[in-house]
C-alpha cells in the first residue's frame, strides 16, 4: 500500500466474497485519481468481477490493466456503457466531471460508484438527485476515510454497541501531504477540484453524519485559506468548518495540505468521537513517534481505558454490502440520502466559507 501519497492510497484487505465469480460485473471508467485502485480492490475482494477499463488516456488504461490483468481495455466509454453484463461503473474522474459521467451511467441502466467528492456544484447534486429518482439507479460515493479504514469501521461498531453512549460531538482532522510535483494540472484549478472543503472536507462531513446519527445538518461557520502555496493561487491548503446536526450533535473539522515531509505517512488523520458516557480517538494512519502502523483505536468509558490495534482485523464490509444492495435494491451499505447529504453539506461549507488572506 502506498503510504507516502494519499492520491495513490489503495488499501488491500482479505477476500470476503458475497457473490460467486461473474455474478456482479463492474467496469472502471475515468482514472484521473488513484483512488480508483482502492475502489476496485475493495469490490474485487467482495466478489465482484471487473470486465472493462476505459480512460481517454490509453496509458492510464494500460497501467490499470497491469494491476488487474483480467480486465479488457475498451475503445470508448460507449463500449462499456452499452454492455448489458456490466452492473456498476466505478469511476474517479476529475471532480467537476464526476456528475456528468454518473448521469450517463445511470441513463445506461448502471449503478454508479464514484470517488469523493461526488460533485463540485449544488446544481450537479440536484441533477443527480433527479436522475436517481427517474432511473432508480444508485449514485454511491467512496468516502474512503471511513469506508476503507479499519479503525473507522471499528469505531462505528463501538458506537453502535453503545460503548460511549449518545454521540454529541465529532472532531475530525484530515491533513494531507501535497506532493505538488506529482499532482495533475486540474488539482490546482478551483473550477475542477471544487475547493478544499468540497473535496477532502467531504470525508469529514460524512463521518460526522454517520457517527452522530444525523439525517441532516447545517453549516454554522467555515473558512479557507492559502497559507503556504502562493505559486498555486487557486489552491486552498487549509479549511475548517463547524456543523450542527438535526439531533443536536455538533462537529468541528480541519483539513489541510500542510503535512510535513518528516511524517511517516501521507497524513496524520484523526477522529475524536465524544459521547455522553465516554469517548473514542482514532489514529488512522500512524501513531506519531511511537508506532508507524495504522488503525489505532483508543476508547475511554466508565469501564476503563482501552487501546485496540485493529490493523488487518476488521476488514471493509462496505463493499460486500454495496454489491448486495445493487443486486437486491436495498440500502444497507449506505443510504442514497446519506451520500447526498454529505455532499450537500460540504458544498455549502465551501460556498459560505470566509476566505482568509
Amino acid at each position: 500500500m502506498q503510504k507516502s501519497d494519499g492520491m495513490n492510497y489503495a488499501p488491500k484487505g482479505k477476500p470476503n466474497p458475497v457473490v460467486k465469480p461473474g455474478e456482479f460485473i463492474i467496469a472502471a471508467v475515468a482514472l484521473d485519481h488513484g483512488h480508483i485502485y482502492g475502489m476496485v480492490n475493495g469490490l474485487l475482494e467482495a466478489g465482484a468481477s471487473v470486465k472493462w477499463v476505459y480512460d481517454r488516456d490509453r496509458a492510464k488504461a494500460k497501467a490499470f490493466a497491469r494491476s488487474f490483468p483480467q480486465v479488457k481495455i475498451a475503445s470508448s466509454e460507449e463500449e462499456v456503457l452499452s454492455d448489458p453484463e456490466v452492473r456498476q461503473i466505478a469511476a474517479a474522474a476529475v471532480p467537476s466531471e464526476r456528475c456528468a459521467l454518473g448521469l450517463r451511467a445511470m441513463d445506461a441502466g448502471k449503478d454508479y460508484f464514484t470517488d469523493k467528492t461526488p460533485f463540485t456544484t449544488l446544481e450537479q447534486l440536484n441533477a443527480a438527485r433527479t436522475k436517481v429518482r427517474e432511473t432508480g439507479r444508485k449514485y454511491m460515493v467512496y468516502y474512503s476515510e471511513r469506508l476503507h479504514v479499519e479503525s473507522a469501521v471499528y469505531a462505528g461498531q463501538l458506537v453502535e454497541q453503545g460503548a460511549i453512549g449518545r454521540v454529541v460531538q465529532v472532531t475530525g482532522f484530515g491533513p494531507h501531504r501535497l506532493n505538488a510535483p506529482s499532482r495533475p494540472e486540474w488539482f490546482f484549478q478551483r473550477e475542477h477540484y471544487g475547493g478544499i472543503l468540497c473535496d477532502i472536507g467531504s470525508h469529514q462531513v460524512e463521518q460526522f453524519l454517520y457517527y452522530a446519527g444525523c439525517k441532516k445538518a447545517e453549516v454554522l461557520h467555515s473558512k479557507v485559506a492559502n497559507y503556504h502555496c502562493p505559486e498555486y493561487p487557486e489552491l486552498e491548503d487549509f479549511g475548517d468548518a463547524t456543523l450542527l446536526g438535526d439531533n443536536g450533535a455538533t462537529q468541528y473539522f480541519r483539513v489541510d495540505w500542510l503535512t510535513p515531509d518528516g511524517l511517516g505517512t501521507w497524513g496524520d488523520g484523526r477522529t475524536l468521537i465524544l459521547g455522553t458516557e465516554g469517548y473514542i480517538e482514532l489514529r488512522k494512519y500512524i501513531d506519531i513517534a511511537r508506532d508507524r502502523s495504522s488503525n489505532h483505536v483508543y476508547l475511554v468509558n466508565k469501564e476503563g481505558e482501552y487501546h485496540f490495534h485493529v490493523d488487518g482485523k476488521v476488514g471493509y464490509p462496505f463493499f460486500g454490502e454495496l454489491i448486495l444492495d445493487c443486486l437486491h435494491r436495498t440500502e444497507k451499505a449506505m443510504t442514497q440520502a446519506h451520500a447526498f447529504m454529505a455532499a450537500e453539506l460540504c458544498l455549502k461549507a465551501q460556498e459560505k466559507a470566509i476566505r482568509v488572506t
